[in-house]
């Protein structure tokens, strides 16, 4: 079995390591030429972003073939997925395959624009993750074919919500103050090669806004100019040597 994931903080990374298989991290493989992938089960987690697949999860997609007997999908997200099972299925198919199974999992949400980060690591344990994320695997490792209902309300609410975050929650909201000493480890977790760090720490204009580099700096030294907190988040099954592993692309 193989398994392409993202993460920024975590959260899927947590999710695809239960599952288990060969684990491939698609920052790692978004420029490669190979295009085509067989296995006897493909799988994809990733994080919901603002009602959507992450831009990077979703290039892939439209550029990959994936050749399977069981081929699965599961999103982690904090306040609501909207209708993006949907969405990736129909991007699927246009390339030529479907998802047998499509699930979500509710984890802590670290947007840091709309949540406090404190409440939400309270509200963790009552979103049993760790129940849901047992019945997940269960029902991957026994191959269940099941699509996932996205609800009425998430579609009449999807047409209202746009393709893309907000301008305004660009990596040009970012702050970096005085606690940085330039350790270098922003931009190792960014996986869009969005973080140079020369005398300072540079952003460019490609942010996937996953907020990696403001949760996982070691000093807490990267903000938003608009934030509910000051807390941060990893995952406690993750680790920060496995994050950079993952995303890292710096030359």
């Amino acid at each position: 079995m193989t398994i392409f994931y993202f993460t920024a903080t975590g959260n899927s990374l947590a999710v695809a390591k239960q599952i288990g298989g060969n684990l491939i991290s698609i920052p790692q493989v978004i420029d490669s030429d190979t295009t085509h992938y067989k296995d006897d089960a493909i799988g994809i987690v990733f994080p919901v972003f603002f009602h959507r697949e992450p831009r990077m999860v979703r290039r892939f997609l439209n550029q990959v073939k994936l050749e399977a007997d069981y081929i699965f999908a599961v999103a982690t997200y904090g306040g609501t997925h909207g209708i993006t099972m949907a969405r990736l299925q129909e991007r699927a198919k246009r390339n030529g395959f479907q998802f047998d199974y499509t699930n979500y999992l509710m984890t802590v949400d670290n947007y840091l624009p709309l949540f406090e980060m404190g409440t939400q690591i309270e509200k963790q344990p009552k979103k049993k993750v760790e129940e849901h994320t047992a019945k997940i695997v269960d029902d991957i490792q026994s191959r269940k074919r099941s699509i996932v209902a996205e609800g009425f309300v998430n579609y009449l609410i999807a047409p209202f919500v746009p393709p893309f975050l907000p301008k305004e929650n660009t990596a040009k909201t970012f702050l970096v103050n005085s606690q940085c000493n330039k350790c270098g480890i922003c931009p190792k977790v960014c996986p869009a090669k969005n973080i140079s760090l020369h005398d300072n720490v540079q952003f460019a204009d490609h942010c996937e806004v996953c907020l990696a580099c403001a949760h996982l700096c070691p000093q807490n030294a990267i903000h938003l100019k608009k934030q509910k907190s000051d807390k941060r988040w990893k995952n406690p099954e993750v680790s920060l040597g496995e994050i950079v592993a993952a995303n890292n692309r710096v030359e």
